[in-house]
């Protein structure tokens, strides 16, 4: 039996973060993604876990109107859209439709106890264009974090990370570059840090320290890829899948051109083995 959306409600996490919530009355869905325009006009794509029931969405501007628009993939169907509207308003204040009810609650969130606290951020180099992050966490629990940083064409990014993970992979990033990363931790209407960390990209940084060359090449036990193919799930989103005959990997990056031929980067779990591209 087909899935059903519910509805789609969006309460403000920061001056510059929308959280978006949604129900499933009823069946599953293999992913959502949450299409908006940003402040400059320009579409977004934010895709999210099928079993997720909310994302933060951040990067936002204040005095902007944002109207976010959540689609379910079922299969090869993309069901929906379910919109909503949330306007970012100057000092973090904001309108939405709510219910007064809704409305107090979040009131009441804005001083909660036991605020969670961020510890330390350090990068490890994976690849000569990708580093690891990872933090802890010393008291409490995060809704979600935020890795903000920007890339070789001084273009602001943000990859957005569950409360639950502890590190994350950085793809598309340049060798010889110097980096700054910040990472925000996200509770409730809070948004608490940064905590940040620098990362050089060195090609020479990738070899170990102790190991030559032609052992780097072909390393014992090493992960294979095999096909990667593709069918279309609606007329403006593919599915990707693919497979891996040995080993495991730590994670997958897909890369694209959209159709303004700007480059596009979608880290993918390294347990997974099939992504929607919307």
């Amino acid at each position: 039996s087909q899935p059903v959306l519910g509805e789609l409600t969006a309460s403000q996490v920061t001056p510059d973060s929308v959280q978006l919530e949604w129900s499933v009355p009823e069946g599953t869905f293999d992913s959502f993604t949450v299409q908006y325009r940003d402040a400059q006009g320009q579409p977004q794509v934010l895709p999210v876990d099928g079993g997720s029931r909310r994302v933060t969405v951040p990067g936002l501007s204040p005095s902007h109107r944002y109207k976010f628009n959540l689609y379910g993939v079922w299969g090869r169907k993309r069901l929906g859209p379910i919109s909503t509207d949330a306007v970012i308003g100057e000092g973090g204040s904001w309108t939405h439709h709510f219910p007064l009810a809704a409305m107090a609650a979040a009131e009441a969130e804005e001083e909660p106890p036991s605020q969670p606290r961020l510890g330390e951020l350090t990068a490890s180099q994976v690849t000569p264009d990708s580093v690891q992050l990872e933090w802890s966490v010393p008291e409490g629990t995060f809704d979600s974090f935020t890795v903000q940083y920007k890339d070789a064409q001084g273009q602001p990014q943000v990859l957005p990370v569950d409360g639950g993970s502890r590190r994350v992979t950085v793809p598309g990033l340049s060798p010889s570059r110097r980096y700054k990363f910040n990472l925000y931790g996200v509770w409730g209407r809070k948004r608490l840090g940064p905590i940040s960390t620098d990362a050089v990209m060195d090609e020479d940084t990738c070899e170990p320290p102790l190991s030559p060359a032609p052992q780097k090449e072909k390393p014992p036990s090493q992960p294979r890829l095999g096909e990667l193919m593709a069918s279309q799930v609606t007329p403006d989103s593919v599915q990707l899948e693919w497979s891996v005959p040995e080993g495991t990997f730590d994670s997958f990056t897909v890369q694209y051109k959209d159709a303004q031929g700007q480059p596009q980067v979608l880290p993918v779990d390294g347990g997974s083995r099939r992504v929607t591209v919307p």
